[in-house]
C-alpha cells in the first residue's frame, strides 16, 4: 500500500530523507539512515494494514451476531435491503425496458417511472462487499490512490 504525498507520515519521511542528504556527508552512513527511514515507513504501513484488518474482522463478528439474532427485525434487515435492491435492479434493467417496449409496440407508449441508480448501486455494492475489492487492490499495490 503506497501512501499519497499528502500523507503526513510520508511527507515527514521524505523531508527526513532530504535532511539526511544535507547533514550526513558519508554516503554509507547516509544510506544506512535512509534504510532505517524506509523501515519506519514500512512499519507505519504495516500498522495501517493491521488496523484495517482488525476493523474488517470486527465487522464480520458483528455481521455473524446480527445474522444469528432470533428477532426478524435485527436478522432480517440485511436480507430485506438485499431483496429491495435486487427487485429495484431487476425492474430498472429488465422489467421497465421490457414493459416500455411492449407498451410502445402495442400502440400505447407510457412513460414508466425511473429512479436514481447511483444510490441503488452504492447500497448494492456495499451489501455485496464489492467495496472490499478496492481495499484489496490498494493492499496489493495494484491501485493508485
Amino acid at each position: 500500500m503506497s501512501l499519497s504525498p499528502i500523507d503526513p507520515i510520508t511527507a515527514a519521511l521524505n523531508f527526513g530523507g532530504k535532511i539526511l542528504d544535507r547533514v550526513i556527508a558519508d554516503p554509507n552512513t547516509r544510506e544506512e539512515a535512509r534504510i532505517k527511514l524506509a523501515e519506519l515507513q514500512q512499519h507505519g504501513d504495516l500498522a495501517v494494514l493491521t488496523t484495517e484488518a482488525g476493523l474488517i474482522q470486527a465487522q464480520i463478528e458483528v455481521n455473524k451476531a446480527e445474522a444469528q439474532n432470533p428477532r426478524l427485525f435485527v436478522s432480517g434487515a440485511r436480507p430485506f435491503i438485499t431483496w429491495v435492491c435486487g427487485f429495484a435492479f431487476a425492474y430498472h434493467f429488465v422489467v421497465q425496458p421490457l414493459l416500455a417496449f411492449l407498451m410502445a409496440a402495442s400502440g400505447h407508449p407510457v412513460a414508466l417511472p425511473t429512479f436514481n441508480m447511483d444510490t441503488l448501486m452504492t447500497v448494492l455494492f456495499g451489501i455485496l462487499g464489492l467495496g472490499g475489492l478496492r481495499s484489496f487492490e490498494k493492499i496489493k499495490g495494484v491501485a493508485s490512490r
